[in-house]
């Protein structure tokens, strides 16, 4: 899923005038025309429309086509929540869970996740998995199983990586290293650098997959290169465990 597509969601069906103006001013978004299209969603948004809401705050929250302005952002996600639009839920959970604009609550955040993640908002329901995976409470690892799972089969690629590592490490569920291997190949094909550099290092210890020092290499050092961190570690085993013929000049 794009970047702004997270932000703003995809325009929600509408009748008639309210799904032309949303049309235009999606197409305005595409071509960079911030301005043109608060100037859109205003009338909307001031009509109690919740996706024109959210996007209004959303641009307030990131400065597109307005200066950043957070307590306005939390105005407009605010007001998007409470008419019950997913987007705008996950968009404050956001603010919450960050603090800016307002005090940073885990609590809340996770609560306005769980909001969106309810109505079939799946970035929501990727960070809700990771949020209570990373809450430490062990009753908690199954419903961050289930919200990943929900994640990952709408195409999250970060849940699809988070999938792997509860297989590998046997949390919420049994540790099945080809369960993990298979993950961490889909979370790679989504475009996700963590599970590339996990399924490298998969390769190169022979878990879940053949042992093949020098795919292994060529897969941590890719994902490196994308930005991930987890393929660090496991680099110079990779380059120890290939030949000199092995290594490309």
């Amino acid at each position: 899923m794009r970047w702004l597509e997270r932000l703003f969601g995809r325009d929600v069906a509408a009748d008639g005038d309210v799904a032309a103006t949303m049309a235009q001013a999606t197409a305005a978004v595409e071509r960079g025309d911030h301005a043109a299209a608060l100037a859109l969603w205003g009338p909307l948004a001031h009509a109690g429309i919740g996706r024109a809401q959210n996007n209004i705050g959303a641009c307030f929250a990131e400065g597109l086509g307005v200066e950043r302005d957070p307590a306005l952002a939390l105005r407009w996600l605010s007001l998007s929540a409470e008419s019950g639009d997913p987007v705008g839920q996950r968009n404050l959970a956001a603010l919450h869970f960050k603090g800016e604009g307002v005090a940073q609550s885990d609590a809340e955040a996770m609560r306005l996740y769980r909001l969106a993640a309810e109505q079939d908002d799946a970035p929501a329901q990727d960070m809700l998995s990771w949020m209570l995976l990373e809450g430490g409470e062990v009753s908690d690892r199954a419903e961050a199983l289930r919200w990943a799972q929900t994640a990952a089969e709408a195409g999250i690629a970060t849940s699809m990586t988070r999938l792997g590592m509860m297989h590998h490490d046997a949390l919420g569920v049994e540790r099945d290293a080809n369960a993990a291997a298979r993950w961490w190949q889909r979370g790679m094909a989504a475009g996700d650098p963590d599970s590339e550099a996990m399924l490298g290092a998969a390769t190169l210890l022979g878990q879940g997959v053949p042992a093949n020092a020098e795919r292994a290499l060529a897969l941590l050092l890719s994902a490196e290169g994308k930005g991930s961190s987890l393929a660090a570690p496991f680099i110079k085993a990779a380059r120890a465990a290939v030949s000199p013929a092995e290594i490309a000049p």
